[in-house]
């Protein structure tokens, strides 16, 4: 079975799983308001994907118990007992829960007493004891947990795998998000976009990792539920079964924190490298370096509210993360991109999301251009790819994936390739919010496969194209130099001060020079001919960078000819005058 198929299988059983349990909502309809419901079935859905997938060794566990009882420290043989990196002490299930109904609320207490200290700072995160206090009070929780206790809601490891349950969270948080007129791409990106980047990611490692397998650490800065985690973890498991991939993310929304943890201590991942803070303010991975960074950081979002721990961080030069310049207080996305940077070994490779604005922004000196520069002159940038349009839920903007390479490949080093994905696409049936184009398994194996080529070249597949350039680094650069014009007195006469003459303000211009030419070269042939008595203010002289993407990807369309445009005036009048005469009944003449 290809995987969109089997995609197209999953999908279906997730649709139909997240709207079993989003219809629980109903039982709490006039209690919680519809943007509300997600507050109760996200925590839910969380606690009953815990007791399902524990249930096969709660009685070892119980036994575990029993035998340590006299000993303080438990913890290890509690969490070999159940099978998993964490486990509950508590003697209740639910059907156990539902059997005595007068004592629901405490005996449900109990139960969430009884898991982990892992597990309850996810119910923390939650504020799982503030909906219980609610629900119990207004007599919901036991049919509460009688719905989510139904066959049809079992949420068992052994029947759900972990890739699956990261969709039904997915599906849940995009309900939830749209139920409260929230953006749902702010807590999570979809499959398709996730999936290109993780392959784009792992092309130039996989004869490396088939060859050697699998043992990476994978780090997302603004990780939402963890899905670009888990899809990393899947696709690099799929090189090699046996693989060790450790995965490290920060989230600044406590509830998608939750559900992020949540995933990661049902795979038996460490819930310890999952942290909650802003990613800019609190560096809860100071000193840790990564073999892969993925991430989806805010854009046009300011960062007014952190500009004191921000620039704090960038005083301290190369010892902190944002010491090459800091982006205007509008839109911190550049930000992440040093954060990441920051967080990737010698060998690393990071995909990160950005819209147009991280290409081109700021000035010649500005913060913007200054990391622009400090990543290219590096040469860690290894490959922008502009993805289509209305591809997010949350924006139809363009939008483009960044890859950083701290170690490229031979005929990769000195330049960057640009990728033109954005008629790369086929239309979804139903749009999602702004979302109305998927990027198929067929588009994503074409852009990657012109992403490993690298060449100047266009790819098809039936009428839609990928078209590939490939740039020197230097090709982005350039000098902006202060030319000066003379400043001369109402008779004529040179302005001179400390015998130096002096330049007119007003005459003052400045020229785009490319690195790639010789800026005195550039004036003989440019200025001199037009301006004699000009010249350049070396002193004031900046290098800059951007990337042009759109132009350079501009294709010239011939207008058309006179002759053509006539006859369809032509037509035009013609289609005017036979609507005039059938509304007037008269017969009227067109010249020509």
């Amino acid at each position: 079975m290809n995987e969109t198929k089997r995609h197209q299988l999953t999908n279906a059983n997730i649709q139909e799983k997240s709207a079993l349990l989003w219809n629980i909502a109903d039982t709490i309809r006039g209690l919680y308001k519809p943007h509300e419901y997600g507050e109760v079935i996200l925590p839910f859905t969380v606690i009953k994907r815990f007791h399902d997938t524990l249930l096969p060794t709660r009685q070892a566990v119980l036994d575990e118990l029993e035998k340590r009882k006299n000993i303080s420290m438990k913890d290890s043989f509690l969490r070999r007992a159940s099978g998993y990196v964490f486990y509950n002490t508590s003697p209740y299930t639910f059907d156990m829960l539902l059997a005595d109904s007068e004592k629901i609320e405490e005996n449900f207490r109990a139960y969430l007493s009884g898991f982990s200290e892992n597990v309850q700072d996810v119910l923390s995160n939650f504020d799982v004891d503030v909906h219980v206090t609610k629900l119990a009070k207004n007599g919901k929780l036991f049919q509460v947990i009688q719905e989510f206790n139904k066959q049809t809601g079992y949420l068992g490891a052994d029947k759900i795998s972990s890739t699956d349950m990261g969709y039904i969270f997915e599906d849940l948080v995009k309900r939830f998000s749209e139920s409260y007129n929230e953006d749902a791409g702010a807590h999570f990106t979809s499959r398709d976009i996730i999936y290109l980047m993780t392959d784009i990611l792992i092309a130039e490692d996989k004869e490396i990792l088939e060859a050697e397998g699998v043992s990476k650490t994978v780090y997302d800065q603004t990780m939402g539920t963890s899905q670009m985690l888990s899809a990393m973890q899947e696709r690099l498991t799929l090189l090699d079964a046996d693989a060790e991939v450790i995965t490290f993310g920060q989230e600044l929304n406590p509830k998608t924190y939750a559900i992020a943890k949540a995933d990661t201590i049902i795979k038996g991942g460490n819930p310890d490298n999952m942290r909650l803070g802003n990613t800019l303010t609190e560096d809860y991975f100071k000193g840790y370096e990564f073999d892969y960074a993925i991430s989806n950081p805010p854009f046009g979002i300011d960062w007014k509210s952190d500009y004191k721990a921000v620039e704090a961080e960038h005083k301290k030069g190369n010892q902190g993360r944002f010491g090459v310049g800091l982006p205007k207080k509008s839109d911190g996305q550049l930000l992440f991109l040093l954060n990441g940077i920051s967080k990737l070994k010698d060998t690393g490779r990071m995909g990160i999301i950005h819209n147009g604005s991280a290409l081109f922004s700021g000035a010649a000196g500005s913060g913007e251009s200054e990391i622009r520069r400090y990543v290219i002159e590096n040469d860690w940038l290894d490959a922008i790819i502009q993805l289509p349009n209305d591809v997010f839920y949350n924006t139809g903007i363009s939008t483009y994936v960044w890859i950083i390479d701290k170690s490229k490949q031979p005929h990769r080093q000195g330049q960057v390739q640009l990728i033109d994905a954005s008629n790369m696409y086929e239309k979804r049936r139903k749009a999602i919010g702004s979302k109305r184009v998927d990027i198929s398994e067929e588009c994503r194996e074409l852009i990657v496969t012109a992403y490993g080529e690298f060449l100047n070249k266009e790819y098809k597949l039936d009428d839609r194209t990928v078209e590939s350039k490939v740039f020197d680094n230097l090709d982005f650069g350039f000098n902006k130099v202060t030319i000066e014009s003379p400043l001369k007195d109402e008779a004529g006469n040179l302005v001179l001060k400390n015998k130096k003459v002096q330049p007119d303000v007003s005459l003052r211009d400045t020229e785009d020079v490319p690195l790639t030419e010789d800026i005195d070269a550039y004036f003989e042939r440019e200025i001199k001919p037009f301006n004699p008595d000009a010249w350049i203010d070396k002193n004031k002289t900046k290098v800059a960078y951007e990337i042009p993407f759109t132009r350079l990807f501009y294709k010239y369309v011939a207008p058309e000819s006179t002759d053509v445009i006539a006859e369809r005036i032509k037509v035009l009048e013609e289609e005017i005058v036979k609507s005039f005469e059938m509304l007037s009944g008269k017969d009227v003449e067109v010249d020509g």
